[in-house]
């Protein structure tokens, strides 16, 4: 064998081994090989803070074969990706395989395709150590922070806890969010808006003013009476809307997330897999960079589909400081291609980036905007009417017909007649409606993201693994849930006569927002008052920068890493030392029944309300239910808890019990579970109308049954809201496409269920896994035990490749020779 190039994936294998000849043979090497072990032992501190590193317990077998086939190679390549985890993970491969520098090669490129492929191979490089120390300086960052913070935390607040640099700033950011909603002081105003009739045409007006109570607002209305409304300005002002840059990788997570409803995690998935099915640039960039050869292909495209006059060739200049160049933004790799992918979710991904791409490279829209003054005959106060013309549709063609976010019917409602000065349009009606202040929004998981940036926190490959892993540990969680009803004012003045109504609507709806858990903000509390330099936000964000340093070569990672070690260690000892265990607990009041003290406060799995104190042993307790918090329950609240669980009568010999859960109210019948309607009060609920929630809750489980195995009664075929799947226990198997769901047998489900099984909990080896910087912050106490445990050749092992980093990382930064 000439030639063995080593990818990280079997996917981006198979495509590159299209474009090259029969005498280089791709494989993969699976994502990451090494990495720190679970334990206090992976860093040697006193030894300048060098990392031990181990294979992978699940890569030592490809690890092997690896070596065997590299070492029947004339030439070695390693085409990891191109940041600091691809370059990292070429580092540890030549390391674990023991290449030599004169038989192996570096390769990088922005996109799989044939050009850019054989374009690498005819210029490779060395292994860059710069990078490589940057994603090091990272790794043990986050390790020297997880190991020291979650230990402090298990004994201080509850076990089974962690810390991250990133992980706990990001939950901050949702804790700091959610109390000044709660803070917020909603007040209200009323508008007054007027529809006008001039030559048969409607349009609207606003009053620019806003009245504080409805008693002014009635006087301003009983002033119009019998008014007479006259054109006495018309200001018409040429106007352009630019196109957006091309795709990064926090604003295409953004954009999915708007406009597709994707999470994070998915997006990323799904562009991984368009990269390297060779369908679109590198996805984990954060540059709006355009090479000229795509620039030129998308003018072709453009010129082709929509005229000369829609195409205006532009590369975007990158805002973040930190961004490199040399890398591009998210886009097709070929434009004459309009749809890619291999399921609908991908087409949907690709249709979002090329039109997006596509777009930033067209015309700017020309608009013509006018503003109309409107007098009142009774009163100093003037009326304002805006419309807006599209004289050239520019980049919005494109734009409207990929998102369609305004229809043809709202652009007309927008546009006014045309007017003079000096006409008279006639009054159809005048409104005064109360509207409510709007406290600052939840989170969502992509606004979260674009604060993350703003703020200079975590880079492309981090964004959607941090929020995934907030959400993992139960620090967020991420929810629907339902608003309540208030009251809207109305006075209308319609044909001289003014009308009072009041409606309803629902307000404080959320979807698919963040909302911290009583653990979040317990941790963050403690975190913010023992550790304030970790916690702070600018900190933080100076910390990237440092890596981006180490990156240029302009800074010694281990010199950064002392700096900043020295005084944490010393905050570690401080907190273990003197800071107080933390339960969150408050006293809500006195139980009328009982006299006892109500408390709040958090237990060993999760917020109680309790009634007594703490050495009552007739105390009693209750966990919280979805949609309180201990910062919000009251004493009212917190005594209906006790109120559960209701018997409400008994069914099939077994009685029914109406209890309160994390996801509202059901009835446990026979150790089974129904979820009851929202319609029905859990306070309220009675024997028989319980019978009926069981029945139709069983119904409906016949209905969405298409198979149960006599043999094991735990496999079941199930109707689900995306097709038929596989549920094995508690474990949802999907059911590859084109398979009849009905033909499967006991042992094709079991068999589906044991190839999609997920990984024990702590095992590594995928990328995506390693390039969340909080991806080993759990802590564990026991780890000195463990390492002890440790064979011997282990050990002898891990010294090896610790000592052996200095002289190996010189060998592969030297720019390798063709033969």
């Amino acid at each position: 064998m000439k030639n063995l190039v080593i990818v990280e994936s079997p996917s981006k294998a198979k495509t590159i081994q299209k474009y090259l000849g029969a005498d280089f043979e791709v494989t993969s090497c699976m994502g990451h090989i090494r990495d720190l072990p679970g334990n206090d032992k992976a860093i040697d501190i006193a030894n300048d803070f060098t990392p031990v590193y181990e294979i992978n317990e699940d890569k030592k077998k490809l690890v092997q074969e690896l070596k065997r086939r590299a070492r029947q190679a004339e030439l070695v390549w390693l085409a990891s990706d191109e940041d600091r985890e691809g370059e990292a993970i070429a580092w540890h491969l030549y390391e674990a395989l023991e290449l030599d520098a004169a038989h192996t090669r570096r390769i990088v490129f922005h996109e799989i395709t044939k050009p850019a492929i054989l374009k690498a191979v005819a210029n490779p490089r060395g292994i860059d150590v710069n990078l490589v120390d940057a994603q090091q300086a990272r790794r043990v960052l986050d390790r020297l922070v997880g190991y020291g913070l979650s230990p402090i935390l298990w004994r201080k607040v509850q076990k089974n806890l962690s810390a991250g640099r990133v992980q706990s700033v990001s939950v901050r950011l949702v804790v700091e969010r959610e109390r000044e909603i709660q803070a917020f002081t909603v007040k209200s105003q009323f508008r007054i808006s007027a529809e006008f009739n001039e030559g048969g045409k409607t349009f609207k007006a606003e009053l620019q003013k806003r009245f504080d109570t409805e008693q002014e607002a009635q006087a301003f209305l009983e002033s119009c009476v019998g008014a007479d409304f006259t054109v006495s300005n018309l200001e018409t002002k040429p106007a352009k809307r630019s196109p957006s840059a091309p795709f990064t990788t926090s604003t295409l997570q953004q954009e999915a997330s708007r406009k597709l409803g994707y999470s994070l995690v998915r997006t990323m998935r799904l562009a991984q897999d368009l990269y390297e099915a060779g369908h679109i640039s590198y996805m984990r960039t954060d540059s709006v960079n355009l090479s000229e050869l795509a620039i030129e292909g998308a003018r072709q495209e453009i010129v082709s589909t929509f005229g000369q006059a829609y195409s205006r060739p532009h590369n975007y200049i990158t805002k973040v400081a930190s961004a490199q160049e040399a890398h591009e933004a998210i886009r097709p790799t070929d434009f004459s291609l309009r749809s890619a992918g291999a399921t609908d979710a991908h087409q949907r991904l690709y249709d979002l980036i090329y039109k997006r791409t596509l777009a930033s490279q067209m015309s700017e829209a020309q608009l013509e905007r006018t503003v109309a003054t409107i007098s009142i005959s009774t009163r100093p106060d003037e009326l304002i009417a805006t419309g807006e013309v599209i004289r050239f549709d520019g980049f919005l063609r494109l734009y409207l017909e990929s998102t369609d976010e305004e229809s043809s019917d709202e652009e007309s409602s927008k546009m006014l007649p045309p007017l003079t000065i000096g006409a008279r349009p006639a009054l159809i009606r005048m409104l005064a409606r109360e509207r409510f202040d709007r406290p600052p929004s939840r989170y969502t998981e992509a606004s979260l993201v674009k604060k993350l940036e703003e703020l200079g926190i975590g880079r492309p490959s981090t964004y959607a693994p941090t929020v995934a892993n907030i959400q993992a540990r139960n620090y967020v969680v991420k929810e629907d849930r339902d608003g309540r009803q208030r009251e809207i004012r109305e006075l209308s003045l319609e044909r001289n006569v003014i009308a009072r109504k009041v409606e309803l609507e629902n307000t404080g709806a959320e979807r698919s927002k963040l909302f911290p858990t009583d653990i979040g903000m317990i941790v963050t509390d403690f975190l913010v008052k023992h550790f304030q330099e970790i916690m702070d936000y600018n900190f933080t964000a100076t910390v990237e920068k440092q890596f981006d340093e180490i990156a240029q070569g302009m800074v010694r990672w281990t010199e950064m890493i002392r700096s900043f070690y020295e005084p944490f260690e010393k905050d570690l000892v401080r907190t273990s030392q003197t800071a107080e265990r933390q339960s969150g607990e408050r006293l809500l009041g006195v139980d009328p029944a009982s006299g006892k003290n109500v408390y709040v406060r958090l237990a060993r799995y999760g917020p109680i309300a309790q009634i007594g104190d703490a050495d009552d042993e007739q105390k009693r307790q209750k966990g919280l239910t979805g949609g309180v918090t201990m910062e919000n329950i009251t004493l009212e609240q917190a005594l209906e808890l006790f109120k559960f669980p209701r018997v409400i009568g008994s069914y099939e010999d077994h009685p029914m019990e109406v209890k309160l859960g994390r996801f509202g109210p059901y009835i446990e019948h026979n150790k089974a579970f129904y979820t009851l309607p929202k319609e029905d009060d859990p306070y309220t609920i009675v024997g028989p109308r319980g019978i009926e929630v069981i029945l139709a809750r069983r119904q409906k489980i016949i209905e969405n049954t298409i198979k149960v195995f006599e043999q094991d009664p735990n496999v079941k075929i199930l109707k689900g809201r995306w097709g038929p799947y596989i549920a094995v226990g508690k474990q949802n198997v999907r059911i590859p496409k084109g398979t009849e769901a009905a033909t499967l047998t006991l042992e094709d489900c079991l068999q589906l269920a044991q190839q999609q099984e997920p990984p024990a909990k702590g095992k590594k080896g995928a990328k995506a896994n390693a390039e969340s910087s909080e991806s080993a912050t759990k802590a564990k106490p026991a780890a000195k035990k463990t390492a002890a445990k440790k064979t011997a050749a282990k050990k002898t092992a891990a010294k090896k490749t610790a000592t052996k980093k200095a002289a190996t990382k010189k060998v592969a930064a030297k720019k390798s020779t063709k033969k």
